[in-house]
């Protein structure tokens, strides 16, 4: 049996006296990808919080490649390979877009030339600082200079959040480019169901802190009855 490259444990997490996720576990393994989807408040933030450290873990085990990293600081999870790109982006603003993305560069698969390749707009401004670009390019700086750290597991914290449809078509094509270029995993938090789910191999859907469903992404896809059930959403039969 395969080792898991992330395994979460019987998690409960939260801040300070508040607990925000309860009895959470999952497996990912290498290059694996999962999608986290819910309504909102429902404890998918946090859970990406929770891996990289930044939640108060009050039971349960977080392992990273079997070690337990359960009460690491994040920069140390950082190190080891866990990338995350935050809802705030976070980017540097008073850097240059090359800036930010070799400030933290790793040696690996993704260089300065391969993000450029993946988001052509990026190279086209590499010049500007980060208070310069579009809402859409702060979204495509923030994926690529955590790419730039070449993580074993990126976390996407709903990248696609207030974007334009066109934005977010280009982001979408560029995330599916990634995943056919490179051997990491992911993990990717959304609201769209459709956008997600076709972008991932497997799904769990929290509710209230708990996972209430889990199991191929395709599959929930499929089952329009289950995702108007799970989180509201409606598609129209085909």
């Amino acid at each position: 049996m395969v080792e898991p490259l992330l395994a979460v444990a019987d998690l409960r997490a939260g801040y300070g006296s508040a607990v925000v996720l309860d009895d959470i576990s999952l497996d990912l393994t290498a290059q694996g990808s999962l999608a986290v989807l819910g309504r909102n408040g429902v404890g998918k933030s946090t859970l990406l919080l929770a891996i990289m450290g930044y939640t108060r873990v009050s039971r349960g085990r977080i392992l990273w490649r079997g070690a337990d990293i359960t009460y690491e600081p994040p920069h140390r999870r950082a190190r080891a390979g866990i990338g995350w790109v935050a809802q705030e982006r976070e980017i540097f603003s008073t850097l240059t877009v090359e800036e930010n993305l070799t400030v933290a560069a790793r040696d690996g698969h993704w260089s300065l030339r391969r993000v450029y390749e993946l988001f052509p707009r990026l190279a086209e401004r590499r010049r500007n600082l980060g208070n310069q670009l579009s809402g859409g390019e702060q979204q495509m700086l923030a994926i690529a200079r955590a790419l730039m750290t070449n993580p074993a597991l990126l976390l996407l914290d709903e990248p696609f959040e207030g974007l334009a449809p066109i934005v977010v078509e280009e982001l979408t094509a560029a995330i599916r480019r990634m995943i056919a270029e490179s051997s990491n995993a992911f993990v990717l938090v959304e609201q769209h169901a459709e956008i997600a789910l076709p972008l991932t191999e497997n799904v769990i859907v929290l509710e209230r802190g708990r996972i209430v469903h889990r199991g191929p992404s395709a599959q929930l896809l499929a089952d329009h009855a289950a995702l108007e059930r799970l989180i509201g959403l409606k598609l129209a039969e085909v």
